[in-house]
């Protein structure tokens, strides 16, 4: 009753302002005027920033590949405080039937490469390279509202890491990487001319940096400004891993740039920053915002000052990272303004969380949000010779928020026939689950693990327990039968340990030790899997109550 109570009140509440969020277990905002990086711990891979006109709005979006919704939207007034304020893209790609169809089940590791946001003449822009398709682009007057659909502003493939330059005389310019595995050459950045509004392709390419042979080899992901007459490219070389931010200039859009290292690793334990994003805000100061690897956690985002006394953007502390540093300049400079992206969900919207992604374009048959305080997610019905769950699609995931964190849910499963399960899964290129199965009329606890899901091999099964069902169907035309029951994962150090309650208070632990491992270009991903192996019986169905992340 009381989650009915909870939902009823919260549906006239959908429109108004969101409160504010603070995670119990990353919250970089230290109270006293100062912050620690990563101002995000969690992996919004390829960030990128810009500012609103009244210059107190800050927006951030990030590669999101073959999850969606997708190009996830985030807003902060102080560049510390984020908060996810929703999706660019409901699918991939609305208004193309046969796109849409061929994103319907994982595409890991394709589609929105390396994004980036800009305003420009009252609206918002978001470009990326789809390194298979080509260029696109959506706007909006309202980050927070409605995108429109994609446009497709180049066809093609080998197309990523796209940035829009909008010139003092109104020209547009278009800035991009190269895919070594689609176009078979890389290390290059090219620069063309768009029209006036950013639909199309008036230019040709022009190659205006070449990394090849070079320190600066994969030179990726750059970001295209113009400051005080200089036109400037910033972009990552060197590698992902270790590599560093360079910096160029040119008088011309097309080069030739002179370049120098802005930021490296050097004698920091942070490892290859990498691209991102500058801002320069109404206070005067220069920010960056750039992602660091963590191998299984992802991508995360750091935020480094930026000096440029001597004509170089110079970031972080002499060209180092920081890892605590004063706050930006802003109006939210009191201690209690502190708002982090949301993790843990009461299930008691009529909407889903933002928080939560697909693993492939939404079917309505995944599953929805209910009217009883509940997220349903039905079982999807495993192809016949299947191996493990790489192609899954209505995994519904979300970001790991820290290096060490704790998922307790609560749910129900109902099962209208044999072999059907669902349960709590971390799902990488290596994943490992904790479900409940039915066998006849019971229940077991299995957990499922698999070691190089995305090469097909097959998963390993250890049966935990068996389960009498808390409830049967007494009356219905194909009975189902119920397990109520709580289940947990605790990560520490990439390692994933797992426990179940039958009444949420003494918990046991159970199955093996699990390393996590990172998806396709993403992080590992933890939430709810349900499935089964039954093409022609009724789906069952997992009821998730909540799901909370502490410590």
């Amino acid at each position: 009753m009381r989650k009915l109570i909870l939902l009823i009140v919260a549906l006239p509440l959908m429109a108004s302002a969101q409160t504010t969020y603070k995670s119990e277990v990353w919250s970089p905002d230290n109270g006293d005027g100062t912050y620690t990086n990563p101002v995000i711990n969690a992996d919004y891979s390829d960030p990128d920033v810009c500012v609103g006109p009244s210059g107190e709005d800050y927006y951030m979006t990030a590669s999101s590949f073959n999850c969606i919704p997708g190009l996830p939207i985030l807003h902060s007034t102080d560049l510390v405080n984020w908060e996810i304020i929703g999706h660019a893209l409901k699918s991939l790609y609305t208004g193309k039937a046969w796109l849409e169809r061929y994103f319907s089940i994982p595409q890991h590791g394709a589609g929105v490469w390396a994004p980036s946001i800009r305003y420009h003449k009252g609206e918002y822009y978001i470009y990326w390279g789809d390194p298979d398709y080509g260029v696109y682009m959506v706007k909006t007057k309202d980050p927070a509202g409605e995108w429109e659909n994609p446009v497709c502003v180049i066809e093609g493939q080998g197309y990523i890491d796209t940035t829009p330059l909008w010139d003092d005389d109104g020209r547009c310019y278009l800035v991009n990487g190269w895919a070594n595995s689609r176009s078979k050459f890389a290390s290059v950045l090219t620069v063309r001319e768009l029209s006036a509004d950013g639909t199309k392709a008036i230019g040709q390419p022009v190659i205006v940096f070449d990394g090849n042979g070079t320190e600066n080899r994969t030179c990726e992901g750059p970001k295209f400004y113009k400051r005080n007459g200089w036109y400037w490219i910033m972009c990552p070389a060197g590698g992902v891993p270790m590599g560093f931010q360079l910096a160029m200039r040119s008088k011309s859009p097309y080069g030739p740039y002179e370049h120098k290292i802005v930021l490296a690793q050097g004698k920091t334990d942070i490892n290859g920053p990498h691209q991102g994003g500058w801002v320069h805000t109404k206070y005067g100061e220069d920010w960056f915002l750039h992602f660091q690897d963590k191998e299984a956690y992802g991508r995360v985002v750091h935020l480094n000052p930026v000096d440029w006394s001597t004509g170089w953007p110079i970031m972080g502390k002499k060209g180092e990272p920081v890892s605590t540093y004063k706050k930006p300049l802003s109006n939210n400079q009191h201690p209690s303004a502190i708002n982090n992206p949301v993790e843990s969900d009461e299930f008691n919207a009529p909407v889903m969380g933002k928080q939560w992604q697909w693993h492939a374009n939404y079917n309505e048959k995944f599953g929805a949000p209910t009217a009883f305080g509940t997220f349903r997610i039905y079982t999807y019905k495993l192809s016949e010779g299947w191996k493990n769950f790489w192609e899954v699609p209505n995994l519904l995931l979300q970001k790991t928020p820290a290096d060490a964190f704790t998922v307790t849910t609560k749910f129900r499963m109902t099962s209208k026939a044999d072999e059907q399960f669902g349960g709590l899964i971390m799902m990488g290129l290596d994943y490992s689950a904790l479900v409940v199965r039915r066998i006849g009329k019971e229940f077991q606890l299995v957990q499922m693990t698999c070691k190089a899901a995305d090469k097909g091999k097959a998963q390993t099964e250890e049966i935990i327990a068996t389960l009498k069902p808390t409830a049967v169907d007494k009356i219905d035309y194909k009975p189902g039968i119920h397990e109520d029951i709580y289940l947990r994962m605790k990560v520490i150090n990439s390692m994933v340990s797992f426990a179940y309650s039958q009444n949420g208070k003494q918990f046991t632990d159970c199955g093996q030790l699990f390393r996590m491992k990172e998806g396709k270009w993403i992080g590992a991903k933890f939430g709810f899997i349900a499935a089964e192996t039954d093409a022609k019986c009724d789906r069952g169905w997992v009821d998730a109550d909540w799901i909370r992340v502490t410590k």
